[in-house]
């Protein structure tokens, strides 16, 4: 299956699919003319990967845990002890970067509850 036909599938970008691979997530196998081709395991990769990235992990994480992986039935299972270590330190991060934000929205809010109400209806017409 050629690029376009896996970024159809998948949903990713052609661009998007050449970065995976510069990052060393997918090695499509290339044909004599230098284009790519991949297979059905492409396909599952560039899945696991998309929802790896929208759980939050970094490119540098997913490259890292993408080999401990299996896909079944569009679910991913763990396959390794150390990515479950890993996943359990990346789900810390997360929740800590959770706080902060909460913190950074409770600023926030202390410093719109504090402009005089003339102001908030003016930036709400503005708005």
């Amino acid at each position: 299956m050629r690029i376009g036909a896996v970024a159809r599938a998948t949903g990713a970008s052609a661009r998007l699919l050449r970065y995976y691979e510069e990052q060393g997530l997918l090695q499509p196998t290339r044909l004599p003319s230098g284009y790519r081709e991949y297979g059905p395991a492409d396909i599952a990769a560039v899945r696991n990967i998309r929802s790896l990235l929208a759980a939050g992990l970094p490119i540098r994480v997913i490259a890292e845990v993408l080999p401990c992986i299996c896909d079944y039935s569009e679910r991913i299972i763990p396959t390794c002890p150390e990515l479950i270590v890993t996943l359990r330190r990346e789900r810390a991060r997360i929740t800590d970067m959770i706080g902060e934000l909460k913190t950074s929205e409770r600023l926030l809010d202390t410093v719109l509850d504090a402009a005089p109400p003339a102001l908030l209806a003016r930036a709400d017409r503005a708005g």
